[in-house]
């Protein structure tokens, strides 16, 4: 039997061959009749409609024109749509490279938002590809994925300006740009690929054209000749760069356009472009030209751009200069560049670029513009050569204007501004900080800074003019002087922002409470200290509320809100100390309300917290972050300093607090790493530091004095180390279970698996005593790749729960303060009991009792429900059962059909149906069980069963 089997291969074997020959002969006979005939490709989107989902496709080719083949006769996929047929623009670029512009545009309107593809498929490729097999009998395939989602707005794919064939010489860097330009404003990124025959195969035999196989010196093919030939995109100018070409012919390499839009302060993936460009290398002495682009701008718009490109090029030739990029795409006001169209100029040529910017142009990202340089060699000198240049324009939007604001009665102010002059802004932000603050803006800095301790408090359409504050309904802190500014906002997709309005100030009449100080004067968890201080309301009618006044003070738990609002009594003093705090574990905020002669309540305070210092360790150093809920400004111009203090600085006094910085919180916000450079001594992750601050604020107003002086609570910290724990000992599962006796109690349906783990820290004197944790791993089937975290606990102690079975492996870690982990320990692994049992007899009589044949057996005849037999962990089984001659009368594979599991339920009938009489069969049961020990995993039982009737 076997040598008929090795004479039948060897005879397929040939046939194969045989076949595979033909095949090639027909190729290679035919191939003038086949399309050889595309350079290069890609598809564009532009979406037609803001109401409807309607796109216009454009696939855009270009093909050898020496080729008969006509582009246009492939088929165009668009989900599940295709079209065939195309009219196809066609223009003449280059005769001497036979190169031609093809085009056709298709309207298709999508059914519904979703991701979707679109390839274009046409044979084949032009002949003599060099780095890819036979392309001349090679399909071409580019596709262009896009995202339509209301959800996003508007989305359009990339547009790629700059055309898809470029030439190159041998020995120097060849550079290219495709010219991307996002209509919506997205960004963009690049990345390479390879070129395609179909949506999911690349072409046969591609090779990078960097490959070994195209140099004659590798280690030195770039174009310095000192290091190998690189092969690269920039992901985010696109520069192309292939440093540098070493055989002369064409090649084709692929890459992808990614475009990215920020949606509340994540990327989202909007759409891919695939390029598949040709690159034409040829013999030359030539070198490339050299360009200088002006320097990056950022303009506001209504501004006038005028500025002189210069080209020059190495060796004397005549050079091209052209200019592509979003900016010359607009229908209204577009850039413009002279001389247009683009022509030779003695070196070293110019080009004018003009562009009369204004509102329709601002957006969030930058417009890039592409320069490109090509000289024009004398002839027998080589291929014209180009070289890149990107130059960066930011148009930004101009700040509001006529900003103004005015007192109003219930603790409010009203806001005012003019008109904003770019109809196309769709909102206007607002902003409020307590006291002034100067704002010194560059030509680029759009939007409200940070560092400036404005808050946005509310953000309007933009054809309002007008805003009330009144703190959304709680009122503007009595005697604060409050500041704003605004700034226009551009809707997504483009987005952007205007620069930030001058400010206008108000202050507040002091006809309420006036809290001051809110501060921390001993640090305990029971018995902690508050010093609360407040002025009395200056500026109140005293013929309506008469003095002398009295105070309600009251004091809640966080940094604001009324957890466990608590009266402190009345007082007729201004200045009160909170005790029997916990003022390790919480901040706490207090509020005051005035009571004038007469009784009557008159007006509370605005709510006041103290601040909170918060430490976060690191190696060999600690960050400290604070904050505090106050009606005055914590970041103020003239006093920007906030004082950090310390213990361990003094070596004979290492409880006692010293100053170790003062932090310039406009310059650096309310944070400050400590890793002892105040004294040049790093901090020991040994031993523990402890903090508190002391900020400075004020009120603005010339009537209150400042700065206004707070201290935080203490705070303690150990610096992080770097030293890993010692791996646990003694980890191992739970000695006193059996599977097997656990299940003998269990009904046969028990799903409630666990595992229950233990170990012991290493205490040995080489391990540190700073294990805060513990991880633990676990693998269904213990293969080193598959172990995954499941739990981190604090005990020696773990119990699995939720798992299908019993089946798994684990290992754990120790992880200390630092977050350092240890080696994991050795693997343990607990495995399943399994079992299967057919049994003897069964009556399919229809009595309802015992009347299929199942793998739930009895042990005597009296317990049927005898848990000991219950099939346990069985994964499949096969059953064939034959008669007393050995025919097999029945089959059955719990396998073939979702419906049929491992309890058969044999009625007692063959397997077409008829019912066999009583007597003995015989079976062969294959069952294969859900367990770790391969050797257990398969089990072939055999026996006996009576059918009785």
């Amino acid at each position: 039997m076997s040598k008929i089997v090795s004479n039948l291969n060897y005879r397929v074997k040939n046939i194969l061959r045989a076949s595979i020959a033909c095949f090639f002969i027909i190729i290679f006979l035919t191939g003038d009749l086949m399309a050889t005939h595309i350079r290069a490709s890609e598809i564009i989107l532009r979406r037609t409609s803001n109401t409807t989902l309607e796109y216009e496709i454009e696939v855009i080719g270009y093909t050898d024109s020496g080729s008969d083949i006509l582009f246009g006769g492939g088929k165009l996929t668009v989900g599940s749509t295709l079209y065939e047929g195309f009219e196809v623009t066609r223009i003449p670029i280059d005769a001497e490279k036979q190169i031609v512009f093809n085009s056709f545009k298709v309207v298709h309107t999508f059914s519904n938002p979703g991701w979707f593809t679109i390839g274009y498929r046409e044979e084949n490729r032009n002949e003599g590809v060099l780095n890819m097999f036979n392309s001349v009998e090679t399909p071409f395939y580019v596709e262009t994925n896009i995202l339509i989602d209301p959800a996003f707005q508007l989305n359009n794919s990339p547009v790629l300006l700059v055309p898809p064939v470029d030439l190159g010489a041998i020995g120097s860097k060849f550079i290219h740009n495709p010219g991307a330009f996002d209509p919506d404003g997205d960004s963009l990124a690049y990345r390479l690929t390879i070129p395609r025959q179909s949506r999911d195969t690349t072409v046969f035999g591609y090779v990078p054209p960097n490959d070994p196989q195209f140099y004659t010196d590798f280690p030195r093919g770039n174009e310095a000749q000192s290091d190998e030939p690189k092969f690269t995109i920039d992901p985010i100018t696109g520069d192309l760069e292939w440093d540098a070409p070493g055989q002369q012919g064409e090649y084709n390499v692929a890459f992808i356009v990614e475009e990215w839009r920020l949606i509340q302060g994540t990327w989202f993936l909007q759409g891919e472009v695939v390029r598949d460009m040709q690159i034409i290398i040829e013999e030359s002495d030539n070198e490339r030209p050299e360009i200088t682009p002006p320097p990056d701008l950022c303009v506001e718009a209504g501004t006038l751009i005028e500025e002189i490109i210069e080209a020059d090029d190495p060796d004397g030739h005549p050079v091209i200069l052209e200019a592509f990029g979003g900016p010359f795409e607009f229908l209204t006001s577009p850039a413009r560049f002279t001389p247009n169209p683009p022509v030779p100029q003695e070196s070293p040529g110019f080009m004018t670029f003009t562009w009369q910017t204004n509102c329709s142009h601002v957006r969030e990202a930058p417009y890039d513009v592409i320069l490109k340089a090509t000289d024009e060699p004398f002839r027998n000198e080589g291929p014209p050569l180009a070289e890149f240049a990107s130059w960066s324009i930011q148009v930004v939007a101009p700040r509001p204007t006529g900003l103004t604001t005015t007192l109003q009665p219930g603790s409010a102010i009203s806001l005012n501004w003019d008109p904003y002059e770019c109809s196309n802004a769709n909102r206007i932000q607002i902003w409020r900080r307590v006291d002034m603050f100067d704002i010194a803006l560059d030509s680029c800095l759009t939007g409200m800074p940070g560092g400036a301790g404005y808050e946005l408090i509310d953000v309007v359409d933009i054809r309002q003019t007008d805003y009330l504050d009144d703190n959304q309904g709680f009122g503007l802190a009595a005697g604060a002087n409050y500041c704003y500014r605004i700034v226009a906002e551009f809707a997504q997709p483009g987005g952007g922002e205007s620069f930030v309005s001058d400010e206008a100030c108000t202050i507040m009449l002091a006809d309420a409470p006036i809290p001051t100080n809110v501060s921390v004067l001993n640090t305990s968890e029971t018995e902690g200290e508050m010093l609360v201080r407040w002025m009395e309301p200056f500026e109140i009618d005293q013929a309506l509320f008469p003095p002398p006044y009295t105070y309600e003070v009251f004091r809640s738990e966080g940094l604001s809100g009324t957890v466990n609002r608590t009266s402190l009594g009345i007082t007729a003093d201004t200045v009160l100390i909170d005790t029997l705090l916990n003022t390790v574990e919480n901040p706490y905020n207090y509020q005051v309300e005035l009571i004038d002669a007469t009784g009557q309540k008159v007006d509370t305070s605005a709510v006041a917290s103290s601040v909170w210092l918060e430490p976060t360790p690191l190696v060999q150093s600690i960050e400290l972050t604070w904050q505090a809920e106050v009606p005055w400004s914590n970041n103020v111009q003239d006093f920007p300093q906030h004082f950090i203090f310390r213990n361990n600085t003094n070596p004979n006094n290492p409880a006692e607090f010293a100053q170790i910085a003062v932090q310039n919180v406009n310059l650096f916000g309310f944070r400050y790493l400590d890793d002892g450079t105040h004294n040049g001594q790093p901090l020991d992750d040994e031993t523990t530091y402890c903090y508190f601050i002391t900020t400075q604020g004020s009120y603005g107003n010339p009537l209150i004095d400042e700065p206004l002086q707070n201290n935080s609570q203490v705070v303690c910290s150990q610096p992080n180390d770097e030293i890993a724990p010692c791996t646990p000992v003694g980890f191992r599962l739970d000695e006193n279970f059996d599977c097997e006796s656990f299940l003998a109690d269990q009904v046969c349906q028990f799903s409630n698996f666990s595992n229950r783990l233990v170990w012991e820290e290493d205490l040995s004197p080489e391990c540190d005593d700073d294990v805060r944790s513990f991880n633990i791993y676990f693998s269904a089937d213990g293969t080193e790749e598959s172990f995954e975290l499941v739990a981190t606990v604090t005990e020696s102690e773990f119990t699995h729960t939720g798992i299908p079975s019993f089946k798994g492996c684990y290992r754990v870690s120790a992880v200390d303060r630092s977050g350092n982990e240890s080696e994991l320990s050795e693997t343990v692994c607990n495995d399943n009991c399994p079992f299967f049992q057919l049994p003897n007899v069964f009556t399919p009589n229809n009595d309802g009792f015992n009347d299929t044949f199942f793998p739930f057996a009895e042990s005597d005849g009296s317990n049927p429900e005898d848990r000991s037999l219950c099939p346990r962990f069985v994964k499949t089984v096969f059953l064939q059962v034959f008669d007393r001659s050995g025919n097999r009368v029945f089959e059955y594979d719990s396998t073939e059909d979702a419906e049929r599991s491992i309890f058969i339920e044999w009625p007692g009938k063959t397997s077409s149906g008829s019912e066999l009489p009583a007597g003995v069969y015989y079976y062969v049961a294959d069952v294969t069980f859900d367990v770790l020990d391969e050797s257990k995993a398969e089990q072939q039982t055999t026996g006996w069963v009576h059918i009785m009737k």
